[in-house]
């Protein structure tokens, strides 16, 4: 990312004294990661450049009491200035994800099994502890008992569902919902990758471990967390809890995360932009402090804002915003707070400006969380060991970078042209042409910058629900038995 920073820097736009901290990049020239358009290929398919978003300020939620202040009338926000896509024939964004499957999978009707892919199947279980499960989950002595009666209707309904179960847990995760704290990313995995499909061409080609494999997550953290505990003792059980909590928690995320996304770890303080699969930039990111703890979430990013305004909620005017607002207007002012009401009716932006908790550039990525990646005037606070100091949202560093690489990959904008508008000082709005997921997630095991496999601290102390749940049984686990469907006739 040299010629990028590069870019930044001869713009005047590196803060003095702001840190430089490593970070893991590829190889190759920076046009092989634009848009086909604007390398000189020919786009895959013609649609309409979106329409400029409108950026609305948040609506604020009702407030608590508080002491009787000056009121300030709000001035009008400066107009924000939306700058035009580029032509484009980017395709339009995918849908949102939505929530994924309880652990109770629906069962299935019963398919045709012979003895060959029934036995298939009792072998994958009793290797299953190599993915992180656990055999007894899957019934495997009732399996060799109907195997041992032959084929017939008792073997079709006891091996679809247990495929059908162990299918689930490789797909979408053995943690039943209320175990994942804080965890709301969300997963298509079962409309995407159905389980009927993956078990009639299994039972068609005699491949049952190959189908049961395609469920499971593709990223390759995934698989090095395979061969680590394929390599750990059986004897250091706290390292096996460990890589188990981290595979499963790759199961909750969708299978396919898309070509061109933002990553961030909050326990690693890291924040990664992918790009044609590859790890395109790393950043260090502070994230919520443990008593406002960043949730684990999914959002779509539209583009990014420059020098924007930042709307209060409601939670950060009670805890210290409105009561110095009551102490000290002029201070208040000073830092470039401006607000309207007193008490409950007490509404506060604090304008764009050198204080600005939200610095110079923020990703537009609406969320129900209102969880955002932004910019910050305290960038001193990216070389301490504590990073959990923020309010939920990720601040990041270098975000001013960030905002240009994701201006020209996204939003097929030259870079000269970014650093143009962060000098010019007025809010503005960059869209992107095709929007582009971003996942904050949470792992305590993965593969840090320097390319080793590391565990990080559990900051938040959400790993011990998720191995409480693997002490138990997994029929402790469901609200009730699979149920067993209704006989029909074998395929």
């Amino acid at each position: 990312m040299r010629w990028l920073t590069g870019v930044v820097m001869a713009a005047g736009l590196i803060v003095p004294h702001m840190p430089v901290v490593a970070q893991r990049t590829v190889q190759g020239t920076p046009t092989d990661l634009l848009p086909p358009e604007l390398r000189g290929e020919a786009p895959d398919a013609e649609s309409p450049a979106p329409a400029p978003p409108v950026v609305k300020p948040a609506k604020p939620k009702k407030p608590s009491m508080r002491p009787a202040v000056a009121q300030q009338q709000v001035p009008p926000p400066a107009a924000v200035q939306t700058v035009p896509l580029p032509p484009s024939s980017a395709p339009p964004a995918p849908p949102l994800a939505m929530p994924g499957p309880p652990l109770v999978p629906t069962p299935l009707p019963p398919a045709k099994w012979s003895v060959a892919n029934a036995q298939s199947l009792l072998a994958v279980i009793k290797r299953i502890g190599g993915r992180g499960l656990i055999p007894a989950d899957y019934d495997p002595d009732a399996l060799q008992l109907a195997i041992d009666g032959g084929e017939g209707d008792a073997l079709n309904l006891m091996a679809t569902n247990i495929f059908t179960m162990l299918g689930t847990d490789l797909r979408d995760g053995r943690t039943p919902k209320s175990a994942r704290k804080q965890w709301l990313v969300r997963d298509t995995d079962s409309e995407t990758l159905p389980i009927r499909p993956v078990l009639d061409e299994a039972l068609l080609t005699g491949k049952i471990g190959e189908g049961l494999a395609s469920l499971e997550p593709a990223h390759p953290d995934y698989a090095r967390m395979l061969d680590l505990l394929d390599t750990t003792p059986a004897a250091d059980k706290a390292k096996i809890a460990l890589i188990r909590t981290n595979l499963d928690r790759w199961r909750w995320m969708p299978q396919n995360l898309g070509p061109r996304h933002l990553f961030a770890n909050i326990p690693e303080y890291m924040l990664r932009v992918f790009a044609n699969q590859r790890n395109l930039a790393t950043y260090p990111v502070i994230v919520g402090k443990t008593s406002t703890q960043t949730p684990a979430i999914d959002a779509t990013a539209q583009g990014v804002v420059i020098h924007p305004p930042w709307y209060l909620p409601r939670s950060i005017i009670n805890e210290s915003v409105g009561a110095l607002i009551a102490r000290s207007p002029a201070t208040a002012r000073a830092r470039g707070y401006t607000w309207t009401g007193s008490g409950k009716t007490l509404s506060v932006v604090q304008q764009p400006g050198p204080t600005s908790a939200l610095g110079v550039i923020k990703v537009d990525m609406p969320n129900a969380e209102a969880i955002f990646i932004h910019d910050t005037p305290s960038r001193h606070l990216f070389g301490g060991a504590n990073k959990a100091l923020s309010h939920g949202c990720l601040r990041t560093d270098r975000a001013m970078e960030l905002g240009i690489l994701l201006g020209i990959i996204q939003g097929g904008f030259a870079a000269d042209e970014l650093a143009t508008l962060i000098k010019a000082g007025k809010t503005t709005k960059v869209p992107f042409k095709a929007n582009i997921p971003v996942y904050i997630s949470y792992f305590t095991l993965g593969t840090a910058v320097d390319g080793t496999m590391k565990p990080y601290a559990d900051l938040y102390g959400r790993d011990a629900a998720v191995v409480a749940s693997f002490a138990k049984r997994r029929s402790e686990l469901v609200p009730a038995p699979l149920p067993a469907p209704t006989p029909i006739a074998a395929r």
